[in-house]
Formats: structure tokens, sequence, C-alpha cells
């Protein structure tokens, strides 16, 4: 057997086999009615795990959050099928200890074949479960039945109600929806630098400049005295200063415009994608030959 253990730390729990590999989900937890402690799990499998298995805790063991079964899951899910899973008496049980021996492996017999009662579903007759949802703690006239008000969960979700001695004859099928909303999170950063470049610039800029020219002028009455002032031959030079303009590049700092930083909003759609769970309601009808069961797959 696992450590002692109360049966809410097994429902819900995800069942494994010894290399890890999930086998299915914990629904319901069935106690021995002479001690009190579990004696059998339930672990939900196939589609959308929709089917109920039966599974021994003997050699089980906890691995943080996961039960870890010895064997697989192919051997769970082709264990004996228990037409009332409300209360297993004495042959149901030796009917699946016989099954599950063979995988155990020699010592694993010996099981105790006391009635065992569950926990984690509707009411039963004949032993003490826990797991039925409520708020208290109380006996059923004229049984030796009591239960303690703590939330079932089957499968692989949390449903909100169930079938039971606390509740009406519905079930509630729930399922998760996607709340998507926003929030303004840094998505990086914008910033001015100035710095300093040096171009090449070319300005077409006027200039001017003397030059010589040579003027001639006759001798006449006007001009005869100052022509003959002077000795009638002789040597002399006549000097002009010419006169030229060049360009003069100074440079001055000037402002031309100003730049700030500032922000616009722009919205885009964008798909967001996300897992959501939901429960499936299976109906098996017990006046058929067989098993008949559908899935409400809306």
């Amino acid at each position: 057997m696992t450590n002692a253990q109360s049966p809410e730390r097994y429902i819900g729990a995800t069942a494994v086999d010894t290399t890890g590999s999930k086998i299915g989900t914990v629904g319901q937890v069935y106690l021995n009615d002479a001690t009190g402690e579990p004696d059998w799990v339930t672990v939900n499998t196939g589609l959308f795990g929709t089917k109920e298995n039966f599974a021994p805790l003997t050699g089980a063991t906890f691995t943080g959050d996961d039960l870890v079964l010895p064997f697989g899951k192919d051997v769970v899910k082709d264990a004996p099928h228990v037409d009332d899973s409300s209360h297993l008496d004495a042959d149901e049980q030796e009917e699946l200890y016989a099954y599950y021996q063979q995988y155990l492996g020699a010592g694993t017999s010996g099981y105790a074949t006391s009635d065992t009662s569950y926990a984690g579903t509707e009411g039963s007759t004949g032993g003490t479960y826990a797991g039925i949802e409520g708020g208290t703690t109380g006996t059923s006239a004229g049984t030796a039945e009591t239960y303690a008000g703590t939330r079932r969960t089957s499968g692989h979700t949390e449903g909100y109600d169930t079938s039971g001695p606390t509740t009406d004859d519905a079930m509630t099928r729930s399922e998760e929806q996607l709340n998507v909303g926003t929030e303004r999170v840094e998505a990086g950063r914008a910033r001015l630098r100035k710095y300093v470049v040096t171009e090449q610039q070319s300005v077409s800029v006027p200039v001017s400049r003397e030059e010589v020219t040579v003027e001639r002028e006759p001798i006449t009455d006007a001009n005869r005295g100052d022509a003959l002032d002077g000795p009638a031959i002789s040597e002399e030079e006549h000097e002009v200063v010419l006169h030229a303009e060049r360009p003069v590049v100074q440079t001055e700092a000037v402002p031309v415009e100003r730049v700030r930083l500032g922000t616009e909003t722009v919205t885009e759609d964008q798909n967001v994608s996300a897992e959501v769970r939901k429960e499936q309601i299976e109906v098996e009808d017990g006046t058929q030959a067989g098993r008949s069961t559908f899935s409400d797959n809306r």
C-alpha cells in the first residue's frame, strides 16, 4: 500500500506509470470499510478523460503531486468494468485483484476482501466516503456512512456541483472562457542625439580687380603747355597702384529649427490564442446492451 494519505490527497492527482508517462486523472477514492484507509482509485482515461477504470493503491507512491502506479496505461484501461461504482463488494474486488495480481507480481496477493467504500462521488449505503461537495460534516440516518464537505475533482477539471446527497438531480457543465485585455508595457526607447558633421559648400562670390589701361591723348592747344613742361628728351617712370578684391570666408552659427520627440498611438489587431478547458457530460444508458455513451461537444 501507499503511505496513509487522506482521500483528498488522491482526488484530482495525475496518475503516471513508473516511467512518468501519464495514465489519467484520479476521479474517485475508495476506502476500506475495516481500516478506513484508501484501497482503490478510479482513473479517468480515454478521449477527454471520459472513461473510468479502477486501479489498486498497492505499490503506489507519490512523487510530488503525481500518483505513481506500478503498471502502465494499457493495463488500467483494460481493467474489468464495474457496473455499480458506488460500492465495491467482495466479488468485484476479487475480480479486480485477480486481474491486477498478474501485473503486480509475486508477493502482492493477500488483499483484504472487506467491502470497500469510496470518496469523491454520489452517496453510498455501506461505508465511509469523502469528497462530496458541501460545507458540513454529518451522518446519514439509518446508515453507517459519514462524509466530509470537500469538493470532488473529477476528470481533468473541477465542477461546481455533482449529483449527490447535497445537490439536486442535475449536473452543471462548466467551461473556461478567454477574457482578453491589454496591459501597458515598455516596448522600446527612442532618443534624440545631436552631433557635428562637416560638409563642403560652394558659393559663388563676385569679386572685382583693377587692370592697367593706356590712354593716349593728342597734343592740342589746351594741353600743349603740359606737354612741353620739362626737358625735351629724358627718361622717366610713372607708377599706378592696382587693387583687387578677394573672397573672405567666415562662419557663424545660426538657429534653423527646433526638434523634439513625441508619441502617437497606433491601433492594430493581434490574434491571441490560449488553451481553455471545458467539461463534457457523458450519458450511460443502462437499459441497452453494452455501454452506450455520447459526449456533449457543443
